[in-house]
């Protein structure tokens, strides 16, 4: 059963955003419960929120799927991917600085874990720019598009900016247009 875009444009679509988000904030706070949890020594509920962490992940995709919120066409898709691929492989360094303002504020643990997080983030980098690689080597020619850096998240767009709707939006961060600059 084909889901993607079915409530776009209907009288669901707001519902449907709404319950994207309700879930996405689901996921945050289950995820947040479960560090609470294991502070606690509670390890079994650390377990178990995190697996509904996960579910309301989840769902939040499914829901983002039914109102068409990323593209599905394999040409978009793949832009989409390769713009992603960029973002997360610069994000550990904006993760480094943010870990240190923590390490000067004396908050040690959480210095650490955003430390753990931007060596997970370059590898969300590396892992989506193999993706790219196996499934689109030799299957495009090298285009000479220009390409756009979101300034808030450093995802990449390629193409001309102008030729998108004023209503576009950073699929990674959510910014507009506005803040895209012309890669050097």
């Amino acid at each position: 059963m084909d889901i993607y875009g079915k409530t776009k444009g209907t009288e669901l679509e707001k519902m449907v955003e709404q319950m994207a988000i309700g879930e996405a904030k689901g996921a945050m706070m289950y995820y947040s419960l479960a560090r609470i949890a294991k502070s606690f020594g509670l390890d079994d509920v650390e377990k178990q929120f995190i697996e509904i962490g996960n579910q309301e992940a989840n769902h939040a995709g499914f829901y983002a799927t039914l109102n068409g919120k990323y593209p599905n066409d394999k040409e978009a898709f793949w832009k989409l991917v390769k713009g992603l691929s960029k973002a997360e492989e610069k994000g550990d360094a904006s993760l480094l600085q943010f870990a240190q303002k923590f390490q000067e504020m004396g908050l040690v643990d959480a210095a650490e874990t955003v430390k753990e997080f931007a060596e997970q983030e370059k590898q969300h980098g590396i892992i989506t720019q193999n993706l790219v690689d196996k499934y689109l080597a030799n299957k495009e020619e090298k285009n000479n598009k220009p390409v756009y850096v979101c300034s808030v998240c450093g995802y990449e767009h390629e193409g001309d900016m102008a030729d998108e709707p004023d209503d576009y939006k950073c699929p990674l961060c959510g910014m507009g247009k506005e803040v895209f600059q012309l890669k050097q």
